[in-house]
Parts: structure tokens; C-alpha cells; sequence
């Protein structure tokens, strides 16, 4: 542990963010880019109907990170300050812990969907009769059969990168989204016959997680003297207020992907009366626009740990260089995501919708409205993973449920009656904006009063 150590205490902060931050961008980058490879690949088929299947199961699917969030931020939270107390016993029963309550509640809900799977694919949108018979087949590939898999994988990220491995975190995701971007083409023209892509691409996404998840299956194996985590039940991870600190930490992301979800979720429903072309649109418009969130989700992951381990330790004026300096990338970085979105939006949209059609003026429109939130969101994410990581999970679940759930989604239904169709849309960017002011304020107003070192350090 001496090279983590050195780079949680000693290396200057700029090169230390950067250290963790970039792999775990690139991670969640790959995730994006995997997410969109389906959506690309099914759109080679010209049929809306699969694009809107693949939009219908994202909620379901992603519930699969809300599960993974709360044992895997919550676990992640519990290691990097028992790390920085030197608590190497409260790692392993956290990583413990973390790793069967992920196991167990993955399964109950895999078990839960596949009972229900009829009035689950209606509920999500996909009421259609055609659109309902591909959701159900994608849902029972990707979500059902491979949801363990894709939880676990996740998890593990978490875990690993609480330890300092941020690159070997990522590694995993990498192995994942590259080995399925690779196998889509192939279950969905090659192996499956035409009418099958959806489900193809359903198919190589369960076969990618399982393969990440071994991947870190064997890293903890190789690398167990300096990986101190460990996945053996013992009863020393229901003591010292293990689960406790886990669910309280972990809840607000939890929630914060959970209802990320409900918000998708809800405005496919609205859209359903607009018509198939304006599902589509916004199915792609969200996937493309996943970018932006997905640089400003790998650093406030990447940094947790740098932020966990010397809040514990009691270096507050370390701490709040990493808050500085990883909040300044992620809005410059979501900044630019934005100007391209708004200057680029119709090709970016055309990678994926290739006619000229409503489908494709829809997800333009909606493309330039939802990346107007990214900026917003991107102090937004930098505050939750602050709260997070110092444990203080009243302020970081206030700002979750602001973020996705509390606003948005009355907004959709009111906005919705003033401006047909796009109101809806604009929801997003006006809860964004809200929501990053009160981060904001509460984030200042627990510095002041904070902020300062809890012991005396060395000069940085």
C-alpha cells in the first residue's frame, strides 16, 4: 500500500486527481460508448420499434447500478476512511458485506422481474404489442440472466478503486464495454436471424458483464497481499455499524440512480403519446447526452476515495484542494460537452438515427435541451460524492433526490400542459439548475464551518 498511501498523502493534488480520475473517466466513458454501440447496431435495422425497446429497458436495467450504488459508493465510503484510519479490519468486512447485499438483492429483483416481466415492460412504456414482445426478450437476456453479473461488476469497481487501483477499476469496465461493442455485430447479424437484433444485442451485454466480473474476480486473486478486500462472509461484517455506514452512504446513490431511472422512465411514458418517432428521438438524445454525465460521474468516483481517506485522517485543507480541483475538470470538462451538443447535435444524432425523418428531428431538438444541464450538474455530482465520501449522507441524499425525483419529475407533468412534447424535456436542464445552487450553498456552508485541519500536517 506504500504507493497509495503516498499518492492519498503526499502527491501534489492536481497529479493525484488526475491519477484517479482519469481511468475512472475513461471507465464510465466506455460505459457510455458500449450503451450507445447498442442503440447504434440496433438502428442499422431501420426499425424505431427496436430503438424504443432498447429506451424501454434502460430503467430496468440501470436499476441494476442503483443496487450496485448503494453497496458499492456505501462500501467504498466505509473502506477510504478506514483506510485512513489504518483500520485494516473494517476493510475486509465492509468489502464483505458490500459484496453479498449486492449478490442478495440483485437476485431477489432479477427474481421479482422475471415473475412480473408482462406488467414491468408496460409500465416502462412498452405497452405496444410488438415493442412489448422485444422489450420482454431483451429484458429477460440483459436484465434478468445477466443481472448479477452486471451488478457485481460494478460493485467491484467501487471496491477497487477505494484501495487507490483507480486504472485496475477501470480495467474492468474496459474489458466489459470493449468485449461487447465487439460481440453486439455478432449475436445481432451474424448468430441470431433478422428480426433478432435487439435481443442480440441483449445477449452480448450479459456475456460482457459476466466476463468484467471475472475479470475481477482474478485481479483479487492475483493481487490479494495488496488489494486488502475481501469476499468471504464472516460475522465481524454485521458488527462495528458496517451495514449501517454502508446503507446510509450508499443510499443517496442509490436513490439518486433509482430515480434517475423513475425520471427516464417517466418521461418515455409521456412521450408514448407523441408517437414512436418522438421515443425514439429521446431515447437517443439521452444516450448521446450520457457523455457529459459520464465525465462528471468518473471524477466525483475517482476522487471519493482521495476525499474519504484525508477527511478521515484530518487533513480538511488537502480535502478541499481535491473538491476544488476535480469540481473545476468536471465543469470545464461538461462545458464542452455542452458546446458540442448545441453546435453538433443534428450529427451527432445522425450517427444513430441515418434517414431524415421525425425520429431524427426529434432527438436534435431534444439533444440541445437536455445538454443544457450539464454544467449544473456537474457541481451537483461534485457535492453528492463529497457528502458521500465524508459519510455525512443526510446532506448528499438531500441533493440526490433533489437532483432526479423531487423536482424533475413534477416538472415533466406541468411543463407538459405549457409546452406539448418539449416541455417535458426542458424539465431536466430547470431541475439541474436548481438543484446545483442548493448544492452550492450547502456545500460552502459545511466548509466554513468544517474546513479546517483536525491535526497538524507537514507542508504541502
Amino acid at each position: 500500500m506504500t504507493s497509495n498511501k503516498n499518492l492519498f498523502e503526499t502527491a501534489p493534488v492536481l497529479k493525484a486527481v488526475i491519477s484517479v480520475a482519469v481511468p475512472s473517466i475513461i471507465g464510465q466513458i466506455i460505459l457510455v460508448i458500449y450503451n450507445l454501440a447498442d442503440t447504434l447496431f440496433v438502428s442499422f435495422s431501420g426499425s424505431d420499434e427496436m430503438i424504443t425497446a432498447v429506451t424501454v429497458c434502460m430503467p430496468a436495467f440501470m436499476f441494476l447500478s442503483a443496487v450496485s450504488n448503494l453497496f458499492g459508493v456505501g462500501g467504498a465510503s466505509v473502506i477510504s476512511r478506514a483506510l485512513g484510519k489504518n483500520d485494516r479490519e473494517k476493510v475486509y468486512s465492509a468489502s464483505a458485506f458490500a459484496f453479498w447485499g449486492c449478490v442478495c438483492v440483485t437476485a431477489v429483483y432479477c427474481l421479482g422481474a422475471l415473475a412480473f416481466i408482462d406488467g414491468f415492460v408496460d409500465l416502462l412504456g412498452g405497452s405496444s404489442p410488438y415493442v412489448h414482445e422485444l422489450s420482454c426478450g431483451y429484458m429477460k437476456a440483459a436484465v434478468i440472466a445477466g443481472g448479477i453479473p452486471a451488478a457485481v461488476s460494478t460493485l467491484m469497481a467501487h471496491l477497487v478503486r477505494a484501495e487507490g487501483f483507480s486504472a485496475l477499476a477501470s480495467g474492468g469496465i474496459a474489458v466489459g464495454g470493449i468485449l461487447n461493442i465487439c460481440l453486439d455485430p455478432l449475436f445481432m447479424f451474424v448468430l441470431l436471424p433478422p428480426g433478432n437484433e435487439a435481443l442480440g444485442a441483449a445477449v452480448a451485454t450479459a456475456i460482457s458483464n459476466a466476463v468484467a466480473m471475472l475479470y475481477y474476480f482474478t485481479l483479487l486473486a492475483i493481487k490479494k497481499k495488496e488489494l486488502p478486500l475481501s469476499l468471504l462472509p464472516d460475522r465481524n461484517m454485521l458488527g462495528d455499524d458496517i451495514p449501517k455506514d454502508v446503507f446510509l452512504v450508499g443510499m443517496p446513490a442509490c436513490l439518486m440512480t433509482l430515480f434517475e431511472n423513475i425520471s427516464y422512465a417517466v418521461l418515455d411514458k409521456l412521450m408514448v403519446s407523441a408517437g414512436t418517432a418522438a421515443q425514439a428521438g429521446i431515447g437517443v438524445a439521452k444516450k448521446v447526452n450520457m457523455l457529459a454525465h459520464s465525465i462528471v460521474r468518473g471524477t466525483s468516483q475517482g476522487v471519493l476515495p482521495l476525499i474519504g481517506y484525508n477527511y478521515s485522517s484530518g487533513n480538511r485543507k488537502r480535502m478541499k484542494s481535491v473538491i476544488f480541483t476535480s469540481s473545476s475538470i468536471s465543469v470545464g470538462l461538461s462545458l464542452l460537452c455542452m458546446a458540442l451538443s448545441l453546435f453538433l447535435s443534428d450529427q451527432l444524432i445522425g450517427l444513430f438515427i441515418r434517414t431524415a425523418s421525425a425520429s431524427r428531428s426529434f432527438g436534435d431538438a431534444f439533444l440541445r435541451i437536455l445538454c443544457v444541464g450539464a454544467p449544473f450538474s456537474a457541481f451537483a455530482y461534485t457535492a453528492i460524492s463529497f457528502f458521500q465520501a465524508t459519510g455525512k449522507w443526510e446532506k448528499s441524499l438531500v441533493i440526490a433526490l433533489l437532483r432526479k425525483g423531487l423536482l424533475d419529475i413534477p416538472l415533466m407533468f406541468f411543463l407538459k400542459r405549457v409546452i406539448p412534447v418539449f416541455g417535458t424535456v426542458y424539465a431536466t436542464p430547470i431541475a439541474d439548475f436548481v438543484c446545483c445552487i442548493i448544492a452550492v450553498i450547502m456545500f460552502i456552508r459545511w466548509i466554513r464551518v468544517h474546513g479546517k485541519n483536525k491535526y497538524e500536517f507537514a507542508a504541502e
